[in-house]
């Protein structure tokens, strides 16, 4: 029995000390876990979404308003902006804070709506975003990881002058394409979403957009202070800091991000949905030389410095305030949203297509290299190309990019157009001597080459898509024959149909000429939309050669043209702080994607804005740099996640634009139909007893059916017209609701529905009112010939005048006296 009982005691003692083993492990692992940062716990603050819900009815009134009253009211879509403020909770520089309920109260009632523009035509889309703002806070750990990420990043770039008193200061670059990762983590922490996650095409559930206000402590993340030991930082109580700490804030040098070794900035775009802007970094100078517009200066961004130490800025007194600070933190989210998060649109473009072809043609008028190899430094990758393309396009839609090479001097017009489009203007620039010198530079004027290569871009796109894949060559282009049998030896002038003809009035069909469809000629397929890419390879030209406005690409709605040469670096009127950008004429990968995007998404530059005050596109180049083509500060060939999706958007807004404006087209043809016929014969309204206006005796007779007046045309069309506007009415608010979620594939599928069937209803519209218009005609012409025997009627009146003449006769016979 004691063996027994010993073994029993032992045994329970080994538990318990198991058990006290695995609760201690269990709670150390807690702990470390606890001590990470990017760590959702439990009571972590939760992002919302639900802001529709509470516009739903008000977005309900103004569709209602603008279908049934005709008033100019665009169509209402509610964009969510998430503003993130990293440092401002008391534990960044200065121990500046911000509160994050009194900003967003400010963002709502300083800039509550926005309304983009189409840059091609400069009027406003019938479309106005309606902002919900969302101010959220970051805790201590994240700011701490983030200084630690940038720290680390950080590389020694010389010195820099110090804006506000003069100092050259040294000075670090932070490639920003390694922090990102970390800003990724952070996105994914307050969203709970990977920053990766699909496409806002195919996403099932709201993918927000994200800006950053970052306020790091540069003392702490000094890169030539290894004593911090940031880690320990990120859950301690951090010490206030005194006026002479809050003077030495700045530690007396400066860091500026480049993205992949671009122009530097203190904000730049993200790969992701989200942008970066620092506020400690900097500050940055770049822009144009000898131009004011968009240029950044150090007092385009606020600092925090001018409202801590108002009195210590500079000698000039440059002071702040708290509320100037929010009115400029508020007005950096506006330029924000205005140029990245919801753009204009560069072209406007209506179509259905479900098949894109993106034939990359090469003209050469050389054979000592091919840009189509792989390998060479000037080599493109088509590949890649089309993977940064596809995102571009919404799900259902297929592309194909496909690529070759054509001696210019086999095309005798393309080479004439080339050298046509050669032009020159002087420049004055200021030299080390201080002199102005006068030169002449010569460009490639791209809208001359539009012109003459649109018009063989389907022969030489078929041609490579039968040489590249022969089983699509016909899902693209009807053609009778490859040969042409056209006098001469030009080049074959592709005439084809736009997408809409088959939609087109009946009406205007007699005034157009029947085409006659030679043997040779070659037709898109239904559904089918060609972009052409040119990429003009020289050789021998003018080492500065460029196109306008110092660009080596020039983009329309139909067609791309790139510049390509071998030749060195050629210098740009741009510089970023003191150094001048330059373009590699040979490396033209990104400048091929800059402009596909805007000819198929419709994407426009970040630095560009439609100015309906100066009437034409204004620069501001703040947001220059980042993940993007565009421009000369930027150095990166893909497409951010958030240009993506304006880039479907884009699609989107031109259906439902469109579609709209053929609404108003309606209703007014109705108005007008009713004016001109609602009258009496004397040209005066039409009125009863009591005096009523046009619009009353309109909703009467059509609406009431009341009124006892003839009908200008039968109650079918209006009772037609009245489903019609609620279905559409329907229709918007659900595409509106979509859209502020997101869900892009199911917008895009709303926004093809809508458009069909008010082209479909315009049509109907017009037939009836033309139908209508010749019935309620007083009188009609109409011209008669008579062919071979006389008609019965001329026969009856010959017999008339005849019996006429006979009756007469014997009058006169017997009325005459006898002659004696």
């Amino acid at each position: 029995m004691e063996l027994r009982s010993d073994s029993r005691s032992t045994s329970f003692s080994s538990l318990l000390f198991v058990a006290y083993l695995a609760v201690l492990s269990g709670l150390v692992s807690r702990t470390e876990s606890a001590q990470q940062p990017f760590r959702r716990e439990p009571g972590h603050a939760h992002w919302h979404h639900s802001a529709f819900l509470d516009v739903r009815e008000s977005v309900r009134s103004d569709v209602r308003r603008m279908l049934h009253s005709r008033a100019e009211v665009p169509f209402q879509v509610p964009l969510e902006v998430n503003v993130v403020l990293v440092g401002m909770n008391g534990d960044g520089g200065y121990r500046y804070a911000v509160d994050p309920h009194k900003l967003e109260e400010f963002l709502k009632v300083s800039f509550s709506t926005h309304r983009p523009s189409c840059q091609e035509t400069g009027e406003p889309l019938d479309i106005e975003h309606r902002l919900v703002y969302n101010v959220f806070p970051v805790g201590q750990p994240e700011l701490i990881a983030l200084e630690k990420t940038v720290k680390e990043a950080m590389v020694s770039a010389g010195t820099a002058l110090e804006a506000d008193f003069g100092r050259y200061l040294p000075a670090y670059d932070v490639e920003a394409t390694k922090v990102e990762s970390a800003f990724n983590r952070l996105y994914s922490y307050i969203f709970d979403m990977d920053v990766g996650a699909g496409s806002a095409g195919t996403a099932d559930k709201p993918i927000p957009s994200a800006i950053f206000v970052v306020n790091f402590d540069k003392v702490r993340m000094d890169p030539r202070n290894t004593e911090i030991d940031l880690d320990s930082l990120m859950f301690a109580k951090l010490p206030e800091l005194s006026d002479a700490d809050k003077e030495k804030q700045e530690a007396d040098y400066v860091y500026r991000y480049r993205y992949n070794g671009g122009g530097a900035s203190q904000v730049w775009l993200g790969s992701g949905r989200y942008v970066v802007i620092d506020l400690s970094a900097g500050p940055c100078t770049y822009g144009k030389i000898e131009t004011e517009e968009g240029s950044v200066s150090p007092r385009t961004l606020p600092r925090i410095r001018n409202i801590v130490l108002p009195g210590e800025v500079s000698p000039v007194g440059h002071q702040s305030t708290h509320d100037i600070f929010s009115g400029q933190l508020a007005s950096l989210v506006a330029t924000t949203i205005e140029h990245v998060i919801a753009p204009d649109v560069r072209f406007e473009t209506v179509d259905l297509a479900t098949r894109v072809l993106v034939p990359i043609i090469v003209l050469q008028n050389h054979n000592r290299y091919n840009i189509m190899e792989r390998g060479q430094n000037y080599s493109i990758n088509i590949e890649e190309i089309e993977s940064e393309v596809k995102k571009m396009i919404h799900e259902g839609q297929e592309v194909v990019i496909v690529g070759g090479a054509h001696p210019l001097h086999r095309h005798e017009k393309l080479a004439i157009a080339v050298s046509k489009a050669m032009r020159g203007h002087s420049l004055q620039e200021t030299k080390k001597d201080g002199r102005f010198h006068v030169h002449t530079k010569t460009y490639l004027d791209g809208a001359i080459l539009k012109e003459e290569m649109e018009r063989s871009t389907d022969v030489l796109a078929a041609g490579l898509l039968d040489v590249s894949d022969p089983g699509l060559s016909n899902k693209y282009f009807l053609r009778q024959s490859w040969e042409d049998e056209s006098e001469g030896l030009s080049d074959s002038i592709v005439k084809h149909k736009p997408l809409w003809s088959s939609y087109s009035s009946k009406l205007l069909k007699g005034k157009k000429k029947k085409a006659v469809k030679k043997k040779g000629d070659l037709y898109r397929t239904y559904g089918t939309r060609v972009i052409p890419v040119f990429i003009l390879s020289l050789a021998d030209v003018d080492p500065m050669l460029m196109m306008e406005d110092e660009s080596l690409v020039w983009a329309s709605n139909d067609v791309v043209i790139v510049l390509q040469h071998l030749n060195e670096k050629i210098p740009l009127s741009y510089v970023s702080e003191t150094e001048r950008q330059h373009a590699v004429p040979s490396q033209v990968q990104r400048h091929i994607l800059a402009g596909i995007a805007s000819a198929l998404g419709g994407v426009s530059a970040p630095y560009e804005k439609t100015s309906h005050a100066h009437e034409r596109p204004v620069t501001n180049w703040l947001w220059a740099a980042g993940c993007h083509p565009f421009g000369p500060f930027s150095n990166v060939s893909q497409m951010s996640r958030m240009l993506q999706d304006v880039a479907l958007r884009n699609t989107i807004y031109a259906r439902v634009d469109s579609a709209l404006h053929k609404i108003r087209e309606t209703s007014e043809a109705v108005q007008n139909f009713a004016s001109d016929y609602l009258k009496t014969p004397l040209g005066e309204p039409v009125k009863d007893k009591k005096n009523k206006t046009r619009t009353e005796l309109w909703v009467e007779k059509f609406y009431k059916k009341t009124t006892t007046l003839p009908e200008p045309f039968p109650h079918e069309l209006v009772e037609r017209l009245e489903k019609y506007l609620d279905t559409v009415e329907e229709q918007l608010v659900d595409l509106s609701s979509l859209l502020y979620d997101h869900k892009l594939y199911d917008a895009h599928l709303n926004s093809s529905e809508i458009l069909q069937t008010t082209m479909f209803t315009q049509q109907y519209v017009e037939h009836v009112l033309e139908t209508e218009r010749e019935n309620m005609r007083c009188c009609k012409i109409e011209y008669k010939y008579t062919v071979g025997v006389k008609s019965y009627q001329t026969l009856v009146y010959g017999g008339i005048l005849i019996a006429g003449f006979l009756v007469y006769f014997l009058v006169i016979f017997f009325s005459s006296p006898p002659s004696r």
